[in-house]
């Protein structure tokens, strides 16, 4: 990481958090956690891993173009990833993903970066589709959210658009990337529209209808389990919120996460879902101490996990560093 980049996900993050933390009562806010009933834990911390079980399957089911590869072998990679996510900023473990699947699967970095982010924009429209059908059954007292929502539906609409024409078209558009580099030299354009020709044979799964549709639906079955956990760690807390409330919650909190922000999403996931109970009329301190529980039952068992098949793989920190330099080499 930069340390431009370091600086602007901490700014961020300070933010969020200042803006979720002002005017508390912060005993109040530790009581409330420390009374939660955490027997709630254990079946939200396997509805969790039953998601990403589900995110294994559909990104295997989007890189069978480029080869077809088991779930249990997939899977180590995957929560490799979203480790990675946890503990650098700047969503860095998508990147070391794709670098350890090239050296366990010799599938080129390129070419997986862009399922990453096809996989990305459907989670994104997936949480614009939660917010949208959440918001008649659970009102808003305003319509803050809503004007939120609207210029991100946009962005994602754009994005999935882009894709679609790339993955529909990728000579005409290679042809393109070649037609503009022709005025500059070839030593620059060459790896440039390598890794072009790469990224487009990953967009391939987007060639077909009937896997755009799977793609979807399996986004919204991962999305909606990833609720359920949020149902269950409510339990544990003296607040009940409509389920509908909490789907709003969940497309909130993980369009928030999209925003560059301090390694573990802080602030960026505490904000934008302690504004929302409060807006449904939970109280403030509930409300952070649910959410603060709530996103260290999503960070801790899967950094967990993810440090684990690290060690089992044999790797270590520095690989980061290693997947970086070999995206920029590949």
């Amino acid at each position: 990481m930069k340390r431009w980049q370091l600086i602007v996900g901490a700014l961020i993050s300070a933010f969020f958090m200042w803006l979720a933390l002002r005017g508390l009562h912060l005993q109040e806010v530790w009581g409330y956690i420390v009374s939660g009933d955490y027997r709630w834990l254990v079946p939200s911390v396997a509805v969790y891993f039953l998601a990403v079980w589900a995110r294994t399957w559909r990104w295997d089911y989007m890189l069978r173009p480029l080869k077809h590869i088991p779930v249990r072998r997939l899977f180590p990679v995957v929560v490799i990833g979203y480790m990675g996510n946890n503990i650098y900023p700047f969503r860095a473990g998508e990147l070391l993903r794709s670098y350890v699947l090239r050296e366990r699967e010799d599938i080129p970095i390129s070419s997986s970066i862009a399922t990453v982010i096809v996989e990305r924009v459907f989670d994104g429209l997936v949480m614009l589709v939660f917010v949208f059908a959440a918001l008649p059954l659970a009102p808003l007292p305003d319509d803050s959210i809503r004007s939120v929502v609207t210029v991100a539906s946009g962005a994602f609409f754009v994005a999935i658009v882009t894709f679609f024409v790339m993955a529909a078209m990728p000579e005409h558009f290679y042809g393109i990337a070649q037609w503009v580099g022709r005025p500059f030299p070839a030593k620059l354009t060459t790896p440039l529209l390598d890794f072009l020709r790469r990224f487009l044979d990953g967009l391939e799964s987007l060639r077909s209808f009937r896997n755009v549709l799977m793609i979807f639906f399996t986004s919204v079955v991962i999305w909606l389990l990833e609720t359920v956990k949020y149902w269950f760690v409510m339990q544990a807390f003296d607040f009940e919120v409509s389920f509908f409330a909490l789907m709003l919650m969940n497309g909130v909190v993980n369009l928030a996460t999209t925003l560059p922000s301090a390694p573990g999403y802080i602030g960026t996931f505490d904000g934008p879902g302690i504004a929302v109970l409060t807006l449904y009329g939970v109280k403030e301190a509930v409300a952070t101490a649910y959410t603060l529980a709530l996103h260290a039952a999503l960070w801790l068992p899967i950094t967990l996990l993810g440090a684990y098949y690290m060690i089992r793989e044999g790797m270590s920190w520095s690989d980061f560093g290693k997947a970086v330099e070999a995206s920029e080499n590949e």
